[in-house]
């Protein structure tokens, strides 16, 4: 059975969660959020599995690193250095 409410967006991007959908909820819990065209939806990051959630974060810290390379914000390194630099990862 599909259950609905209706909520609003504050002036700071802040949605409130119905209270009849909030029963399994406490404060503090981590949500991901997904966008299919015009859906959002919100899934418990409990409640998926664990290497979907660490794919999900390596894919938001390739964007971020994409990003910042687009506006310049990297650095070179000579091979021998880069090989030094990986080393200590």
């Amino acid at each position: 059975m599909v259950e609905f409410e209706t909520t609003k967006m504050s002036s700071k991007g802040q949605v409130v969660i119905p209270l009849s959908f909030r029963k399994n909820i406490k404060e503090g819990d981590t949500f991901i959020v997904l966008k299919n065209n015009d859906q959002i939806i919100l899934k418990p990051a409990s409640t998926l599995e664990k290497q979907f959630a660490e794919d999900i974060e390596f894919a938001k810290r390739t964007e971020e690193a994409w990003q910042r390379f687009d506006k310049g914000e990297f650095k070179t390194l000579e091979f021998d250095d880069f090989i030094k630099e990986m080393k200590t990862w």
